[in-house]
């Protein structure tokens, strides 16, 4: 018997046997490189124009699967067969890997560009960073550090217009639109315009949905949205979780604080283009407006007045037609229509004058007073009648001239 360890020979082994290496293997069996193949076959080299023409015209023909050039990085398995396929030979033919990464998690900001990556993502739902303070833990790095900033109160994202600051650069973004005036959130319903989705969603709802899907278990007040509601519920409560760190204000609305904080700050985002007037209110600013236009959409259903806000139209329903004083002070009794009215008049027993003059030492326990009071130093005359251009520093000056024309009515 022939020797068939591994330095034996294999020259009277079988044809076909494995490890004969012979050149009389069958035509296209595994392993026969001989030129005598059938033109077009992997293994024939031959130089033949026919065998060229007919080979490209096969590959021409075959389409590169995807997923497959996805999975196995270039190179395509065929299943079921031992054959493999390098498109290492055809490398100039494959596209460029792209760095889009069209695949991203809806609720966490992670995002791939391969779908398979998403789905294990999806199915394990991993977040490996945490934080050290806290039991936050995030699928990202970089929301992580995003949330550190809540611990440091770190903001480097600063508004070059204004000077405001905030932690993440999506919020500035959103900022800046205060300024540019961009409301690129359109209802399709109505003409409203926001600056951000969510305030878009909160119109719908409210407006145009028709639902009001949230009761108060306390009274018959219902809201379309829970936010609304929660607010609702503080005044049978008198909760007020929202305080602010300069002067101890508090309030049941966080939006309340961020601008009672601007009095602090003096930050007034908000500019009328027809004069320059500038507010920390942004609906003070759309009142204001409406001296250009002389709009005066609240309309009394008793008389014929009109006003430019609803504030001023509530006030004037108290005043003239309802008598209605539901605001009392509970050291001597004074009872009036109007909130503001209450906490000025509480001045008078506290002794409060919260505003100071930068100019002198003179304090006041009411803005307006003030005003009349700056006008000494810089000679403003401020308040104008219309009828004949009188001017003067004192707004109840004003109104005593104004008799002169009314036949001493006054005007509403």
């Amino acid at each position: 018997m022939a020797d068939l360890s591994c330095g034996g020979s294999t020259e009277d082994l079988r044809p076909g046997h494995p490890g004969n290496e012979a050149e009389d293997l069958g035509p296209g069996y595994p392993g026969n490189e001989t030129e005598d193949l059938a033109p077009g076959h992997p293994g024939n080299k031959t130089n033949s124009r026919e065998g060229q023409t007919a080979d490209v015209g096969r590959q021409q023909d075959w389409e590169e699967p995807a997923s497959c050039l996805e999975t196995f990085d270039g190179k395509v398995r065929k299943t079921g067969s031992s054959s493999q396929l390098n498109l290492g030979a055809r490398e100039s033919n494959v596209p460029e890997p792209s760095t889009e990464k069209p695949y991203m998690c809806g609720e966490y900001e992670f995002r791939t560009d391969r779908k398979l990556n998403l789905s294990r993502y999806m199915k394990t739902g991993e977040k490996p960073y945490k934080c050290d303070q806290s039991d936050y833990s995030a699928a990202k790095k970089s929301n992580l550090d995003q949330h550190i900033t809540k611990h440091t109160g770190e903001k480097p994202y600063m508004c070059g217009e204004c000077g405001y600051r905030a932690a993440r650069k999506f919020t500035l973004s959103v900022h800046m639109r205060t300024h540019t005036g961009e409301k690129p959130f359109k209802c399709d319903q109505c003409n409203y315009s926001a600056a951000q989705k969510i305030n878009l969603d909160n119109h719908i709802a409210a407006k145009h949905s028709g639902e009001k899907p949230y009761k108060c278990d306390k009274c018959d007040y219902s809201a379309a949205l829970k936010s609304t509601l929660d607010c609702h519920l503080m005044k049978h409560t008198g909760e007020k979780p929202y305080m602010c760190g300069e002067c101890g204000y508090r309030t049941s609305w966080k939006s309340r604080l961020s601008k009672h904080m601007r009095t602090h700050t003096g930050e007034k985002p908000y500019k009328c283009g027809e004069c320059g007037y500038r507010t920390a209110v942004k609906s003070d600013l759309s009142i204001h407006v409406r001296i250009h236009t002389g709009e005066k959409p609240y309309k009394c259903d008793q008389c014929d007045y009109s006003a430019a806000n609803k504030s001023t139209l509530k006030n004037h329903l108290a005043a003239r037609h309802t008598g209605e004083k539901p605001y009392m002070c509970g050291e001597c009794g004074y009872r009036t229509y109007q909130s503001s009215n209450l906490s000025r008049h509480m001045r008078t027993h506290t002794g409060e004058k919260p505003y100071k003059c930068d100019q002198c030492d003179y304090s006041a326990a009411h803005k307006y007073s003030l005003d009349i009071h700056l006008a000494k130093h810089t000679g403003e005359k401020p308040y104008m009648c219309g009828e004949c251009g009188y001017r003067t520093a004192h707004k109840s000056d004003l109104t005593k001239h104004v008799r002169n024309h009314t036949g001493g009515k006054l005007q509403y």
